[in-house]
């Protein structure tokens, strides 16, 4: 089984919130119509960003709906649906419940609990969960600094070559640029590889990548679009420009206080969606006004995602 290699920016969106922290689905077509304005090719919804690990099962389907009632008409815009790792039997609710509302694939991380002995066991875990949707694109989200799951993934890619049929790849958030590069040349380069760290890239681009996921693509779209074609025309030096544009703007995150920031981000370029739940914590407004002072200082309007209704 063959599955088509996506490319280009995927966004891995952040799950609206009210003010008392209930899921806010009412936004969704905006957002999606916000992605859509931006070049967006895709979204990796219920992930890290989407605060998935902190959503219930019923909440994490009502996302995933949300999502699909106004995207299911988009062949070229493509919905992943993240679907945790902790619980086996849950994950394979959810990528059931995925597939029975027309979601493009799903993605599994590796239990961060109990976690898995080696690569081995690691497969047969995804096996449990891939064989319930045998005829969806699955995709492993390797995120070791959050998961812990420290398995290479050359391995993994030798463990379930062959084993299941439907492995896509890899949505790959590490920095281990020589375990990327093996993954990518594996049989030919036969899996999907999207890169998942949106500071490095240019390294990435070099190594031949073609589709990334990543948080930052929500608001700052074209500067990565930029970058990408800075790349591809050769020019290296705007490339690293752009590419320290990206840093600069990410390292605000550890200022401020990490993922959360993300929305004061989007908040800035037009879209609220909250706050983040517990235990993540999120800026006062003091810290949003020296925020938004700082984002000035990077020029964020000139390379910021633009606001739907101005193209739509």
């Amino acid at each position: 089984m063959s599955f088509y290699h996506l490319e280009g920016l995927i966004s891995a969106p952040f799950t609206p919130m009210d003010s008392k922290g209930n899921l806010n689905l009412s936004i969704i077509p905006a957002y999606y119509k916000f992605l859509k304005a931006n070049d967006v090719t895709g979204a990796f919804i219920c992930g890290s960003t989407g605060e998935g690990v902190s959503l219930t099962l019923t909440e994490k389907k009502q996302v995933a709906e949300a999502w699909a009632a106004c995207t299911n008409h988009d062949k070229d815009f493509r919905v992943m649906m993240f679907l945790g790792g902790t619980c086996i039997a849950d994950c394979i609710d959810l990528a059931q419940h995925a597939r029975e509302i027309g979601l493009y694939a799903v993605s599994f991380t590796g239990p961060f609990y109990f976690k898995p002995a080696n690569a081995k066991v690691l497969a047969e875990c995804c096996k449990a969960v891939a064989d319930s949707v045998p005829d969806m694109p699955f995709y492993y989200y390797h995120i070791p600094v959050l998961s812990g799951v420290n398995v290479a993934m050359i391995d993994l890619l030798n463990a379930v070559d062959e084993m299941i049929p439907n492995f896509a790849g890899i949505k790959y958030t590490h920095e281990d640029f020589m375990d990327f590069q093996s993954c990518m040349t594996f049989r030919d380069g036969r899996y999907d590889m999207l890169w998942g760290r949106d500071e490095n890239m240019l390294s990435a681009l070099a190594l031949g990548t073609k589709g990334s996921v990543g948080s930052t693509f929500n608001y700052a779209a074209p500067l990565y679009y930029s970058l990408i074609e800075a790349f591809n025309n050769n020019n290296l030096t705007l490339a690293a420009e752009l590419q320290q544009k990206s840093i600069d703007m990410i390292r605000l995150l550890g200022k401020y206080g990490g993922i959360s920031v993300g929305k004061a981000y989007m908040k800035v370029a037009g879209l609220d969606c909250g706050e983040f739940r517990l235990p993540v914590k999120n800026m006062s407004a003091s810290q949003f006004e020296a925020f938004k002072a700082d984002v000035a200082g990077l020029d964020f309007d000139k390379f910021k995602s633009i606001e739907a209704e101005l193209t739509l």
